[in-house]
């Protein structure tokens, strides 16, 4: 396993059908790579998340086009594709107490690497606890 602090990019828009395709244009439209994504329906509202190989440039063209990015920290973490690898994650950091506020990873079924990324309430500890 390796934890490392990472940077997500959170957009929060009005829901409505074709409006993730229009962020993926924009950031593909830059020659953008999304490492990871998750998105959801909070209400009249899409929450989109996601981590990129430039989130500069992603902030940029997204304020060019109207929307309110936010750059957040986040844990990055790379790990073994096993079965047992995200209760082990999940247990150690319950053990010292670290409160997760969000989590997301993927993995194809023929990799043996797992990539996730989350958010907690001590994001530093957290990695220096998952790279102990």
């Amino acid at each position: 396993m390796k934890a490392r602090t990472g940077k997500e990019v959170t957009v929060r828009v009005h829901n409505e059908i074709g409006v993730l395709a229009q962020l993926a244009r924009i950031v593909a439209d830059k020659g953008i790579n999304i490492l990871a994504v998750c998105a959801w329906v909070e209400g009249p509202d899409a929450v989109v998340r996601m981590i990129t190989n430039d989130n500069l440039r992603v902030m940029d063209a997204l304020r060019e086009r109207h929307y309110n990015p936010r750059e957040s920290g986040v844990v990055l973490m790379e790990s073994g594709h096993k079965p047992g690898m995200l209760r082990h994650i999940t247990e150690k950091l319950a053990g010292k107490n670290i409160d997760l506020h969000h989590l997301y990873a993927t993995a194809p079924d023929d990799q043996n690497r797992v990539l996730m990324a989350f958010a907690s309430a001590n994001n530093d500890q957290a990695i220096v606890l998952l790279n102990d």
